[in-house]
């Protein structure tokens, strides 16, 4: 095998994202047979690659494992792994890893809950996140006021926001009547609080957000806000088809993990929502 960028092997590794790797070799965070890396080196997997200070085990593409999980995320929490105001985190709950870590394919604001993946393998974490990937999200709104047909028109086509131009590729009335109703809405991209910056721009306000669909994954009914679920090798194929990423084998589980799995998701207490628990079906591309 030919040599590979070290962000891009980091993170096959399961370290964390590429971009994440990226900002660590900057940071002279990471080393190369004893030398602090470049960005823009590349590796053979036969060198020896630490971070900070600790070896780092590189893995082929070929013999990649990974897991995947979705989780419905609760209002209150935020996407970080520490916080220092003491607020609970999406990773509270996951599962624990005995070697690597839980990487989120993106991020949701503390006031919106959801759909939100995770997974062991930071290239298909990449490869989900970047816009050139062109993966879609699907939310699901509560808009307090009124909305027009001319409003839902300039939402499409674009509006022009403090970091540049954005729109919905989809806009659908879902539920509800009068000035209170529910919307589902999807995007290409997933830009800092962008859905609700796009509703705001119209002079309207966004009351509820949800995400119920990332790309090909649907938010499942039985899944409880704050619990989690193991995707299988089913969807992980569809995920690398999606992005046109060689197809990764699902990690498998000892029975040791499955029952500590199994007492971590009972100890987490679920919670009831009003909110609509399903997406609709994005176009195909």
């Amino acid at each position: 095998m030919s040599d590979e960028k070290l962000q891009k092997v980091l993170a096959r590794a399961g370290i964390g994202s590429r971009r994440e790797m990226e900002r660590w070799i900057e940071a002279g965070r990471v080393s190369v047979d004893g030398k602090v890396a470049s960005l823009g080196d590349r590796v053979s997997l036969e060198a020896s690659v630490s971070v900070d200070g600790r070896a780092v085990k590189l893995n082929p593409q070929a013999d990649s494992q990974c897991r995947v999980i979705l989780y419905n995320k609760p209002v209150g929490e935020v996407c970080t792994r520490q916080d220092p105001e003491g607020r609970a985190t999406v990773f509270d709950k996951l599962p624990k890893l005995k070697g690597g870590r839980w990487i989120s394919v993106g991020r949701l604001d503390i006031n919106t809950s959801g759909l939100l993946l995770f997974t062991t393998d930071g290239e298909l974490a990449n490869r989900l996140m970047h816009p050139s990937s062109g993966v879609d999200r699907e939310y699901a709104v509560r808009i307090h006021g009124e909305v027009t047909d001319e409003m839902i028109k300039r939402l499409k086509e674009g509006v022009l926001l403090e970091d540049g131009l954005a729109r919905f590729t989809d806009v659908q009335h879902f539920d509800g009547t009068g000035r209170n109703q529910w919307y589902h809405v999807a995007l290409m991209e997933g830009r800092n609080r962008e859905v609700r910056r796009l509703w705001e721009s119209q002079d309207v306000e966004v009351s509820r957000l949800k995400r119920v669909r990332y790309g090909c994954i649907f938010m499942p009914k039985q899944v409880a806000v704050g619990q989690w679920v193991e995707l299988g090798q089913k969807e992980l194929n569809d995920l690398c088809d999606l992005v046109e990423l060689p197809r990764l084998k699902l990690a498998p589980k000892t029975l040791e993990q499955l029952k500590a799995d199994q007492r971590r998701q009972r100890k987490a207490r679920p919670q009831q929502s009003a909110e609509p628990k399903r997406g609709r079906r994005g176009p195909r591309r």
